[in-house]
């Protein structure tokens, strides 16, 4: 569906039985999705560092929405069920996808986690996106 073309830098495999991203199977599917193995490992670094850095809530879904539109990187980010008392009750899920390195899916929370600690303002944007402060 989407094949990438043969000139941009893909994705270096994980070593062998660190990680089951399925890479060669999505590589030889020409129906696939390959957009994910764009995401080189600097371009990880750099993704991850963006994360990290962001100011708000408006900068975190764009960025979500970038992920998608680019990598076809999937995020929910929402609050969890239950009673939200700290950055744990977020809910933070990067959707499994083929190609994708079990370490990038969990480095990306991570550095969602990182940023709304650093930014708690965000959190509470997040938490009222729902309705939670009473905003309209």
């Amino acid at each position: 569906m989407n094949a990438l073309p043969p000139t941009l830098p893909i994705r270096t495999e994980c070593p062998p039985g660190a990680c089951v991203c399925d890479r060669d199977a999505l590589r030889q599917d020409p129906q696939a999705d390959a957009r994910v193995l764009l995401l080189t490992r600097e371009e990880e670094k750099r993704l991850l560092q963006r994360l990290e850095q962001i100011t708000s809530l408006a900068d975190l879904r764009r960025l979500q929405d970038r992920m998608e539109q680019q990598l076809g990187i999937r995020l929910t980010i929402a609050p969890g069920p239950n009673e939200v008392r700290t950055l744990r009750g977020i809910t933070i899920l990067v959707h499994e996808q083929r190609g994708l390195c079990r370490k990038t899916r969990q480095s990306i929370p991570a550095a969602i986690r990182q940023a709304l600690e650093r930014r708690p303002e965000i959190s509470y944007e997040l938490l009222d996106e729902g309705g939670l402060f009473g905003a309209p």
